[in-house]
């Protein structure tokens, strides 16, 4: 479906013709008391997280139409917005789990009466089928799986119908939390073994277009690249019955549209708007903006090391020094974002993270360093970036552009369908220079560079390798927080980020959305997708 933005000036909105139609259903849909019409910018590209290639956006389906055995609780923030709260685990399938004592398997007890959408039992089975299908299918799944311990079909035991086990390789304080992240999620086992071949024995294409779950929404229809509907399941055993009957996403890429839905009331929420957007309504009145910061997650620069000049660390460095942080800060972001540069020294003094590099705006460092190398005479090359993230990355890379050619770097700007990016860079990885903004998951800084720091993980799409900083990543990812060994070597992992820098970080950004003012029930995720199940429509 092809939308023209909205033109606004002195208050009045101009509206192409072909919206008329969606403008009015929207309305219309958005005056119902138990829906709600939903805007986001980027495509839906699968109804199957498993599948390699699965882009973010999509995730929301998982969370919404699948249950997990466990979830994380929620927590209030001082202003009185609802974010995630990572150390607190509740049941969504599982009514209860023991962790053995030496720590190396926990055995969950299902829900007695949780059924999947045709009415069928959820058993132990269908669970240990979808942990399996996590591990094998590879790609994303499997390493995320892999996070938390998680990596042979032999892990997992179906002991009777409702009692699981999981037997861990070894005791890792990510095991429980990556059971909560939404990749482990639970198929209907028995729709899946109806739908496999020999070359597909996970169903991978049956479940790229019709989702089976148990969760709290079932999805009435999916219009790839247009809207995708969802039903509440009347049924659902995972927690409390959502308030919203109903929710329709539509798919805007057009910030300006979703900006002015919002303002007109048109519909409930616009999802994950610009800074700029946030800033304005926020002053404006209009709606009410919710976010808060995105932990574990930064807005970066990404030189390919496939790319020869940037496998000259004093190129990835002279490039440090070139950016304009504070004006990207202020126009890309308006200021709504923690700044990730001015570190003062290039020795971390802990382990927070994400902490500021020990980078600045320095022209005359950035070409003595680009002079020492053989590219002192400049060279060029495509900066990429995500089309559905277009209201940050392309201020962005258009200052990174006139910060680079002040050192003699000649940046020609490349523009990705937010469809294509997720296999362009983070499978193919064959983007030389491009922005990017993995968040982790899991609250920590190894697990963070577990995605981004080590060769073949999915978010390092620059193709860094280090044989110490691997060792490192494997040496804290499972062991305590509170270990004598751990910040030393989490310290020397931060200070090899600082001195090879084959990510250069720009900002912590902010998830932020505009809902209206009579829904209620927002709450921040850090897989940064929507959670419907929360929401109600606050009574007139």
């Amino acid at each position: 479906m092809r939308r023209r933005s909205f033109i606004s000036g002195t208050g009045a909105v101009v509206v192409g013709a072909e919206m008329l139609p969606f403008l009015k259903s929207s309305a219309a849909w958005a005056q119902a008391t138990d829906t709600i019409v939903v805007a986001i910018g980027n495509t839906i590209n699968s109804l199957d997280l498993h599948r390699v290639g699965t882009n973010r956006p999509a995730y929301q389906v998982t969370i919404n139409c699948y249950d997990r055995l466990v979830t994380f609780g929620a927590k209030s923030q001082p202003d009185g917005t609802l974010v995630y709260d990572y150390n607190k685990i509740e049941g969504e399938l599982a009514e209860s789990w023991e962790t053995a004592a030496d720590g190396l398997s926990i055995t969950f007890k299902l829900k007695k009466d949780a059924k999947f959408w045709d009415g069928t039992p959820v058993t132990a089975e269908d669970v240990k089928w979808s942990f399996d299908r996590a591990v094998a299918v590879g790609g994303f799944a499997a390493t995320q799986m892999k996070a938390g311990g998680l990596e042979k079909p032999e892990q997992f035991e179906a002991l009777d119908p409702l009692t699981f086990r999981v037997k861990l390789l070894r005791k890792s304080k990510l095991s429980l939390p990556d059971i909560a992240v939404p990749v482990p999620f639970i198929l209907n086992s028995k729709v899946g073994k109806a739908n496999v071949s020999e070359k597909d024995p996970w169903a991978t294409e049956y479940f790229h277009r019709t989702a089976a779950g148990s969760g709290a929404y079932k999805v009435e229809r999916w219009d790839p690249g247009q809207q995708i509907v969802y039903v509440r399941n009347d049924d659902w055993k995972g927690g409390k019955l959502p308030a919203i009957r109903r929710v329709i996403v539509r798919e805007i890429p057009a910030q300006a549209t979703r900006r002015a839905l919002i303002e007109r009331g048109d519909i409930q929420m616009a999802f994950e708007i610009s800074a700029k957007d946030a800033k304005e309504l926020k002053e404006k009145g209009s709606a009410v903006v919710v976010g808060a910061p995105i932990d574990n997650c930064m807005h970066v620069l990404c030189p390919n090391f496939n790319f020869e000049p940037f496998k000259d660390k004093r190129v990835r460095q002279a490039i440090a020094f070139a950016l304009p942080y504070e004006q990207i800060l202020n126009q890309a972001a308006y200021g709504r974002g923690a700044a990730m540069w001015g570190g003062k020294s290039t020795e971390p003094a802990d382990i927070s993270w994400p902490q500021p590099f020990p980078y600045k705006t320095d022209i005359d460092k950035a070409k003595d360093l680009l002079g020492q190398t053989p590219f002192k005479a400049g060279f060029e090359v495509p900066l990429s970036f995500d089309l559905g993230t277009a209201e940050w990355g392309e201020p962005t890379a258009l200052l990174i552009q006139e910060g680079l050619a002040k050192i003699g770097i000649k940046a020609t700007i490349d523009k990705i369908p937010g469809a294509n990016w997720r296999t362009v860079a983070l499978v193919e990885k064959k983007l030389p220079l491009h922005l990017d903004n993995f968040g982790g998951w899991l609250n920590t800084p190894c697990y963070y560079f577990y995605w981004a720091y080590i060769k073949g993980a999915l978010f390092n799409s620059v193709n860094y390798e280090d044989a110490e900083m691997a060792k490192l990543v494997e040496e804290t990812l499972h062991i305590a927080s509170d270990d004598p060994a751990y910040a030393p070597k989490i310290k020397r992992m931060i200070a090899k980020a600082f001195d090879e820098v084959p990510r250069i970080p720009l900002w912590q950004p902010y998830l932020d959305s505009a809902i209206r003012k009579d829904v209620a029930g927002y709450s921040s995720w850090y897989h940064r997708q929507p959670d419907f199940r929360v929401l109600q429509l606050k009574k007139a």
